[in-house]
């Protein structure tokens, strides 16, 4: 398949899950879906969110040091620059194609450093289950603080305008999703796959994985690795609950709560749509639906101040994965191009 072809599928795909999700949310809060969106941009207090995009860099550049650290025992000495510049690649790749950035990501970093793509997709799989680990942390924080929240929000999600329906309808939605990942995986690796043995792809990807995660065991900086490792989290907890100071609706929350905001928000993510888009708006709305219900207010209420929420704080998230994408595609550039010299010098 040509590749301009591949990447077109992959990303219509992408887009129209993601304007799926989008028009759903958008007929949930009825016909005035705009003025609504107009109203929110207008009345948030931008101050709040400046403060909320600092912690979202920090957590980017925390990344980048713990990156490193895990790179370390296999050794590789990278630059933390080239670190953050490359997973900021492979976060702005993610607004395109869902779950691509961690490919992109590794390919961004074997382009300006001397690292194989295996062995750095192998720590960044590590991550990955790093970061699960910490989000069952958070979501066991959630419960402890927001029991019945949590427990409405999971309620909500099975329900639907025909009860009759939910077995019927859940089935079908996560069969639709579990397709459509397979489809992209297929289009993505279709050349390479059939370039290769099945036996000698799986046996290479397991290697690299295989490093990866032992290099876990081989840190030489453990203490710092975990240390890193909750201030990325930490990050994300201020990035996410500070946008609640910037709506008078939400500017009383409690800090407990803050747990349950990025449980619900973490898991919207997970749906494979562009850049989350739909999928965090629809978690929060259901979210913060289910928060109101527990707290014997208006779930109606909860639904549109949700949205509010949403439009913010994923906007945040948009913004800063477009400015650090935009700017790391220069750099890696910029930094490939000394790479080449020095290899045409020697």
């Amino acid at each position: 398949m040509n590749k301009n072809l591949k990447n077109t599928l992959t990303i219509g795909v992408s887009i129209l899950i993601a304007g799926g999700l989008m028009y759903l949310v958008s007929r949930s809060l009825g016909g005035d879906f705009v003025e609504k969106t107009i109203a929110v941009v207008k009345k948030a207090d931008y101050f709040w969110i400046g403060i909320a995009a600092v912690f979202g860099l920090g957590a980017y550049w925390i990344r980048a040091i713990r990156w490193n650290l895990l790179l370390e025992p296999m050794g590789y000495k990278i630059s933390n620059s080239n670190s953050l510049w490359s997973l900021s690649f492979g976060y702005f790749l993610n607004l395109g194609i869902p779950r691509m950035g961690e490919i992109g990501r590794a390919s961004a970093l074997q382009t300006v450093e001397d690292v194989p793509f295996t062995e750095s997709f192998g720590t960044i799989v590590t991550e990955r289950i790093i970061d699960l680990c910490f989000m069952l942390i958070f979501l066991l924080l959630a419960l402890i603080f927001n029991y019945n929240a949590l427990l409405a929000f999971f309620d909500l999600l099975g329900k639907s305008e025909h009860p009759e329906a939910v077995k019927d309808y859940t089935l079908y939605y996560f069969a639709g999703f579990l397709v459509v990942i397979i489809g992209l995986i297929f289009i993505i690796f279709r050349r390479k796959i059939l370039q290769l043995s099945i036996s000698k792809k799986i046996i290479k990807l397991l290697k690299g994985i295989a490093t990866g995660l032992i290099s876990v065991f081989k840190l030489k900086q453990r203490i710092k690795f975990i240390l890193l490792s909750f201030g990325i989290w930490i990050c994300y907890f201020f990035a996410s609950y500070l946008v609640i100071f910037a709506l008078p609706e939400t500017s009383s929350i409690p800090l407990q709560t803050g747990f349950y905001i990025l449980a619900v928000g973490t898991l919207g993510m997970l749906v494979p749509a562009s850049g989350g888009i739909g999928a965090y708006h629809g978690a929060m709305m259901i979210g913060f639906s289910a928060l109101f219900l527990s707290l014997g207010n208006s779930a109606v209420e909860g639904k549109d101040i949700g949205y509010s929420y949403a439009l913010l704080s994923h906007g945040l998230q948009m913004v800063i994965m477009i400015f650090m994408g935009l700017i790391s595609i220069i750099m890696l550039a910029k930094n490939k191009k000394k790479i080449v010299r020095k290899e045409t010098i020697y």
